[in-house]
């Protein structure tokens, strides 16, 4: 269990009790491994992205050493290229279950080391997480298309698919905004960087044409605003426009359209979108509506629930019947976000980070 007062700005009311956050943060905990690996449960899928989401929960929690071990993970299982895999399998830290390499889980790294960087100040981590870093973000831009656009991945063959996810790129402009903000508190400058975060931003808020067109699912309605990209009105715009196609009252949000579905991961990364907004009231209930996907016996969130039918016809049920870290996460991030945790804030509050530059024209 975290040491007690270590989690107080982690008690949020009809969400969380300090004991049960100290009892969720024993959960991820508990999936971590000795490697620092942090995968969807032990014995299950292991990506950069989840596994980066439920290390910057743990550093909200104050788990700060754990927390670093996770990052440490990262940078020894780095590939020559700046990039991770896509899948790796717990219980065997060599076994790539996915070769393909997604820019958005290769970007994401930024974000956790600017986030951890902020809550313990250790500048000799910063040092040393910097080649991984710069190397993700080099990976990353180099699939940048003309538009601004990101290409998502690279085939296990190195081809290029340069079709573009409006998620994984409001992702990976938010990234790129905690990479500029490292490269600033080092004093190296990195101006390709921020054209790049400038022409995704401009892409993302001008031209959804330039992207898949995804729109059944809830990450490309709020992951713009999420991002950093869309702000102010245009934000809160964007969050009326799909909330009650999205949003089921009491239950959370559904992951994908018509699908009678609602995950905690979605529900909460919604929340701390609405945090950022300046909607703190809505995001508590968008937490609070979710309660029924936690486990009593372990503090940890159901990754979903289908509320007609059930997964086969039967009547409604959780499903599927895993209890993932990055939904515990999620949710400790957002009521960390809530909390006015000071890292959490700053790195999610976009406020201090820096916004590239804008292109002249499209």
């Amino acid at each position: 269990m975290t040491s007690p007062g270590r989690t107080d700005h982690l008690v949020l009311p009809g969400v969380l009790t300090a004991e049960q956050a100290d009892l969720t943060v024993a959960g991820i905990l508990a999936v971590q491994r000795e490697d620092g690996a942090i995968p969807w449960f032990r014995g299950h899928h292991l990506d950069p992205w989840d596994h980066t989401e439920a290390a910057m929960a743990l550093d909200a929690a104050g788990e700060h050493e754990a927390a670093g071990r996770a990052y440490d993970w990262l940078a020894r299982h780095q590939n020559p290229d700046g990039s991770w895999y896509a899948g790796y399998q717990d219980g065997d830290a060599d076994r790539v279950t996915d070769r393909g390499r997604e820019t958005n889980f290769c970007a994401y790294i930024a974000v956790g080391v600017w986030h951890h960087y902020l809550a313990t100040g250790d500048d000799a981590f910063l040092d040393r997480m910097w080649p991984a870093v710069y190397a993700g973000i080099e990976f990353v831009i180099a699939l940048q298309q003309p538009g601004g656009e990101i290409g998502w991945k690279r085939e296990e063959d190195g081809t290029a698919v340069r079709d573009a996810l409006l998620t994984g790129s409001s992702s990976i402009h938010h990234a790129l905004r905690c990479a500029l903000a490292i490269a600033e508190e080092r004093e190296e400058p990195q101006p390709d960087w921020e054209l790049a975060a400038g022409a995704l931003g401009h892409a993302i808020r001008s031209h959804p044409e330039r992207f898949l067109d995804k729109s059944r699912y809830s990450m490309d309605w709020y992951y713009p605003v999420l991002g950093g990209a869309l702000t102010g009105s245009a934000a809160k715009a964007r969050i009326e426009d799909g909330w009650d196609r999205f949003v089921v009252p009491g239950l959370g949000v559904r992951c994908v359209l018509p699908n009678p579905w609602v995950t905690g991961g979605e529900s909460c990364e919604l929340a701390l979108a609405l945090w950022v907004m300046g909607e703190s009231d809505r995001a508590l209930e968008i937490l609070q509506s979710i309660q029924h996907l936690r486990s009593a016996e372990d503090g940890m969130y159901w990754t979903g629930y289908v509320f007609e039918g059930g997964a086969q016809g039967d009547p409604a049920a959780i499903w599927p019947e895993e209890k993932t870290s990055w939904t515990a996460g999620s949710l400790l991030l957002a009521v960390a976000a809530l909390g006015g945790d000071e890292a959490t804030t700053a790195v999610f509050g976009g406020e201090r980070l820096p916004r590239g530059l804008e292109p002249d024209c499209c």
